[in-house]
């Protein structure tokens, strides 16, 4: 075990040339990053879960219930043992020649036993009320993190002039605000590495997973080898929009359309300025060539790279979707009012929704009236595809 964590703790990798962790070692003088202090984020995530389902029971579910919002959930399905059986053992998903095989042996036609599948489905998918409770939790934090973030970088050199972020690297000291930011932001992520198991099952949930993972790489990298100056700037860049995603959401939940589509419109107006403008102009710019000329590269320092471009990736996919949709919103705004949340269900990511399909309309209703089964109104496109960068 002394052997690994040598190897893994390895100098030439952690730190530029000429530089060991004796020289990083706390003193009465100066205080550095310490790997161990890392560990404090596990139990913090722990109590960060707690607080959230306080929150969400005693703030934001009364919240919800002023709104008018209320916990009801789709429609439910008939209660039937074969196709319960067929359901929960065999698939949600029947193919053809497994509805006509129902459809004979119960004596329903095939139209019945599919949107009884899809009622089914529904069953399974959160109610509004708890989708709201779980993005004012998102929006609270988001809030908060980003309003401490700038407060503490305004008062900072580096906000001002990124070459301070790598003069005098890495015998930078650590400040205890820059140590909260950090270890709070560090739990934040962590928090939502667990909780994404039980929160709203989506079907980007794989992209959500790597974008943690990177998250918390990036997070503990730029901590041990003391980058935690160019590392603030990151995690208030990409924390600039997500509350504003968030109280979208919740004005959508609450069909207040005119404030959600306003929200809208700020969201992916901020979204692709920062991820597409700021980040890489910025951002990149000092950690790839800035501090390529300061104190030149070494081996985390690649590695540090190519997550930050991970990152970029990322945010390059998700501003995509965002402008798919806006785009397709406009386009059908041609013909009526614009509403940049209306787009067709085969649009929706389902960062809103859970994996399945909305259940489709009873015959003589219209489509363009009815209201979706999870209760929310038929025009939050958006929302769906959008908004993984919530999380970010």
């Amino acid at each position: 075990m002394a052997g690994i964590l040598a190897w893994f703790w390895n100098e030439r990798f952690w730190l530029p040339h000429n530089v060991t962790w004796a020289d990083l070692k706390n003193t009465e003088e100066a205080t550095f990053p310490q790997a161990e202090d890392l560990y404090l984020a596990f139990p913090l995530a722990f109590c960060m879960l707690m607080v959230r389902l306080i929150f969400e029971r005693f703030v934001a579910k009364p919240c919800a219930i002023a709104l008018n919002i209320q916990a009801n959930g789709p429609q439910t399905a008939q209660p039937n043992a074969i196709l319960e059986k067929v359901f929960t053992a065999i698939t949600k998903h029947p193919d053809e020649k497994r509805l006509e095989g129902l459809s004979k042996q119960l004596d329903w036609d095939v139209r019945s036993i599919q949107r009884w599948f899809r009622q089914r489905r529904n069953q399974e998918k959160p109610s509004t009320l708890k989708r709201f409770c779980e993005s004012m939790w998102k929006f609270s934090y988001g809030l908060y993190i980003f309003t401490y973030g700038i407060r503490f970088l305004k008062k900072t050199p580096w906000l001002w002039n990124t070459k301070h972020c790598w003069y005098n690297y890495p015998y930078q000291p650590l400040t205890p605000d820059l140590h909260y930011y950090y270890i709070l932001e560090l739990s934040f992520y962590w928090s939502l590495m667990f909780s994404q198991f039980t929160d709203i099952k989506r079907k980007d949930f794989g992209v959500m997973f790597l974008h943690h993972l990177v998250a918390i790489l990036l997070i503990t990298f730029s901590y041990v080898n003391n980058m935690a100056r160019v590392g603030t700037l990151i995690l208030c860049l990409h924390d600039s929009a997500d509350a504003l995603l968030e109280a979208a959401k919740m004005a959508n939940y609450a069909k207040f359309q005119k404030i959600c589509d306003l929200l809208f419109v700020m969201f992916a107006m901020v979204f692709i300025t920062t991820r597409l403008g700021v980040f890489p102009l910025w951002v990149l710019n000092t950690t790839l060539f800035e501090s390529w000329e300061i104190v030149g590269p070494y081996p985390s320092w690649w590695v540090f790279n190519l997550l930050l471009l991970v990152i970029q990736g990322l945010n390059c996919f998700w501003s995509y979707l965002i402008v798919k949709i806006a785009c397709k919103a406009i386009s059908k705004g041609k013909s009526g009012k614009w509403n940049p949340l209306h787009v067709s269900k085969d649009d929706r990511s389902d960062i809103e929704s859970s994996s399945d399909e909305e259940d489709s309309e009873p015959p003589g209703k219209n489509p363009h009236t009815a209201t979706t089964t999870n209760g929310t109104s038929g025009t939050n496109g958006y929302l769906l595809t959008g908004a993984c960068a919530v999380d970010d």
